[in-house]
């Protein structure tokens, strides 16, 4: 399974709660598409949250997040990884 790290826009003044909520709709959402979303990191000041998922392929993330509510089209795959 390919990594992909997407971006959105607009989540200014947004909680940690209103942040899990949102993960929680796309966990509830991924199975159809064979996504798994692990984590989501969130900027409330500039707005911004950063998802990181395995999937097959970015369209499958996207039609994910689509279905949860807050679409994006900043999707990346990121298939080299340094620890």
């Amino acid at each position: 399974m390919a990594q992909f790290m997407d971006v959105h826009d607009g989540f200014v003044g947004v909680t940690a709660a209103q942040l899990t909520e949102a993960h929680e709709r796309d966990l509830a959402n991924e199975g159809p598409e064979g996504v798994h979303f692990e984590k989501a990191w969130l900027d409330p000041e500039s707005g911004k949250v950063f998802c990181l998922s395995t999937g097959p392929s970015k369209e499958a993330v996207m039609r994910v997040h689509e279905a949860s509510g807050h679409p994006t089209t900043q999707v990346y795959e990121v298939p080299v990884v340094v620890s």
